[in-house]
């Protein structure tokens, strides 16, 4: 009995994780690449809820309100890839679906395709560079915003550093950089500590990062390890706790920045969610409304906070009409994708793969 109900309990939460990736990019979507004044501008300030993306939108322009973006997308092209691997992750057909998924979306007109650090990984790839040099430039948050699924497969109490090993695998095509791999890895943890029960899963996240090798290519960028636990104290316990939030988001934009790189989404990510940690509906406002790359933003801190709390802590409303559009517009089974990757979680907490050494760098 206790086995059914913690089974269910896991599926819950790891459907929260996917729901909550979805939902904050879907709030982010309108917002995206536009600076506060534009968002004040165009949408008259702090969005609560689905907004169609004005005209002036520079990537998804007249979008309709409540679509995702390749946040959600290239997430559920690695979630259907690690199922149809049975959990392992075969990086050359991976590829091979991210090239397919950008060509579907240029055949549909759209501008919203693939980051600067995958499309120019994806291309030496092509070119015939070995898959372990393809991505020594990517610092960018493209392997983080799709590690909801790594997060949701594997646990941490899985044999041999499973989660972290898997979170590195996927990073190496398009963002096997330090920076790369511990933005990935952070919140593949963070999601995986969520679905695991953990009431800290976002210390418990970073602490387990603390503790592991650095991995990937060297760059002078700041290290998005340190940068994530400095404004999450900041964010959790320190000057920022009890900041309107008004304030917490202008200190965030000025102080840690909200672009694409890594050492800055992520670490907003992560502040946001300690800050708002118990209203996630609210936190994901927050991200749509902070300015910079608020679909991504949103996206990774509803992936760690729905981990926690299941899909029911958001929006009813918000979430029916994400589901449908889902399945209507992207042809994405929620349910059923995550159903598969709970399976592999299960399977693997029981398992011990031979193929898999404990050193998470090997």
């Amino acid at each position: 009995m206790r086995e059914i109900e913690h089974e269910e309990l896991t599926y819950v939460r790891a459907k929260g994780a996917l729901t909550g990736l979805a939902l904050g990019d879907a709030l982010g979507m309108p917002t995206q690449s536009m600076s506060a004044a534009d968002i004040q501008h165009y949408y008259g300030g702090h969005i609560h809820g689905f907004v169609r993306a004005v005209a002036e939108q520079p990537i998804a322009p007249n979008m309709k309100a409540g679509a995702v973006t390749d946040d959600t997308e290239q997430a559920f092209v690695l979630a259907n890839r690690l199922i149809a691997d049975g959990g392992t992750l075969d990086n050359h057909a991976y590829a091979q679906d991210l090239l397919a998924w950008e060509s579907a979306m240029k055949a549909k007109g759209s501008l919203d395709l693939l980051g600067p650090s995958t499309r120019l990984a994806l291309h030496a790839l092509a070119d015939g560079v070995d898959i372990e040099h393809t991505g020594t430039t990517g610092t960018t948050n493209g392997g983080a915003m799709r590690a909801a699924p790594i997060g949701i497969a594997f646990s941490p109490d899985a044999p041999d550093h499973l989660l972290a090993r898997m979170a590195r695998e996927s990073c190496l095509v398009t963002h096997n950089t330090v920076q790369g791999i511990q933005a990935t890895t952070l919140v593949a943890a963070a999601v995986s500590f969520g679905i695991s029960g953990s009431e800290r899963p976002l210390e418990d996240a970073i602490s387990y990062v603390s503790q592991l090798p650095e991995s990937g290519h060297w760059s002078a960028k700041a290290s998005v390890l340190a940068r994530v636990r400095r404004f999450f104290d900041w964010a959790n316990t320190g000057a920022g706790s009890s900041m309107e939030a008004s304030e917490f988001a202008q200190t965030l934009r000025r102080e840690c920045g909200t672009s694409v790189e890594a050492n800055e989404s992520v670490a907003a990510a992560f502040a946001f969610a300690a800050r708002f940690r118990r209203d996630p509906n609210e936190a994901l406002y927050q991200c749509a409304s902070v300015g910079g790359d608020t679909d991504t933003i949103g996206a990774m801190c509803g992936a760690m906070l729905g981990a926690q709390y299941g899909d029911e802590v958001f929006r009813p409303d918000l979430v029916r009409q994400l589901v449908r559009q889902l399945k209507e517009d992207n042809h994405l089974d929620l349910d059923v994708t995550v159903a598969g990757l709970v399976h592999i979680r299960l399977r693997t907490l029981h398992t011990r793969d031979p193929r898999h050494s404990g050193d998470p760098r090997s």
